[in-house]
């Protein structure tokens, strides 16, 4: 089932480069969790998101997106670039108090050729900050998530 992605942008910093000249791996890690907060927590005064930004951010809130598993297959080296890379983003599942992100790391839109640097799965939990607990994902969350579900990604190298 194809849906559609999110497409974010997300600049590299030449911090994120280790000794060999690309993008370390904890570093992609930390561009994955970037292109996460866009897709999902809501703008604030004066900012833009997409429609799929319906978390409030912070412990205040009551409510936690919490990582319970991650996964990533790395298909090629990202080289230090001024153009920000494009995360793709989509739902695998949708679960009671779960979802399945699904991304995939590319080079800027208008490079050729494209690149897939990587492709990555995490399954994230919502959880009530005061009790610990998981907690179901509310009509809006839904509703704003749905339309991007699809196949969940299946890796090659397993």
């Amino acid at each position: 089932m194809s849906s559609p992605r999110l497409h974010i942008p997300i600049h590299l910093r030449w911090g994120d480069l280790d000794a060999f000249n690309h993008v370390n791996n904890t570093s992609m890690l930390k561009l994955l969790e970037e292109a996460r907060v866009r897709a999902f927590w809501r703008a604030g005064p004066g900012e833009e998101a997409p429609s799929t930004a319906v978390l409030d951010s912070g412990f205040d809130e009551g409510i936690l997106t919490l990582i319970a598993r991650q996964e990533i297959e790395y298909l090629a080296p990202v080289p230090y670039q001024r153009r920000p890379l494009e995360v793709q983003m989509w739902f695998g599942k949708l679960g009671g108090s779960s979802v399945e992100v699904c991304y995939e790391v590319h080079n800027d839109p208008e490079a050729r050729p494209r690149t897939i640097y990587a492709r990555s799965t995490a399954v994230i939990v919502l959880v009530d900050a005061a009790s610990g607990r998981p907690t179901r994902l509310t009509p809006e969350m839904r509703d704003a998530w749905e339309p991007f579900v699809g196949d969940s990604i299946e890796y090659a190298h397993r």
